[in-house]
């Protein structure tokens, strides 16, 4: 009992849940920003189109393709949402606050091997080399 206890109170599990809470609500408010703005924004240019309705049929069994070809437009919208007002915004707020990290190592100008940029001679091919200092 005691290794379940901890298997549920792993710090990953509680973050997988909280994930997957936040994913369905997330997913909820795409859907509404969907139906709500970009389908009303789609029918100005020539209405809804709906494909839901689209069948064919092959000895009796009927194949609904419309309902897939509506479940693919969904998507497509979705993601491209998803794209351009959360995965973009992201990345630049990320690459705004993240510094790039100094580097600690340069090319040796002799053999092209990698050495310390404090390094006075090349341990590869024993070449002095001037050292680098910080900036």
């Amino acid at each position: 009992m005691q290794g379940f206890k901890k298997f549920l109170l792993q710090g990953n599990l509680v973050q997988l849940a909280v994930a997957v809470v936040i994913g369905a609500v997330f997913a909820n408010l795409i859907t509404a920003f969907t139906e709500g703005f970009i389908t009303p924004l789609i029918g100005i240019f020539g209405g809804v189109p709906t494909f839901g309705d689209l069948y064919f049929e092959i000895n009796g069994s009927r194949f609904l393709y419309g309902a897939f070809v509506d479940a693919l437009i969904s998507f497509l919208i979705t993601a491209a949402i998803l794209y351009f007002f959360v995965v973009l915004p992201v990345a630049k707020v990320v690459e705004r606050f993240v510094k790039a990290e100094e580097a600690t190592t340069r090319e040796c100008p002799h053999c092209c091997t990698e050495i310390s940029r404090k390094a006075s001679r090349c341990a590869h091919c024993t070449s002095e080399v001037v050292p680098e200092t910080a900036a």
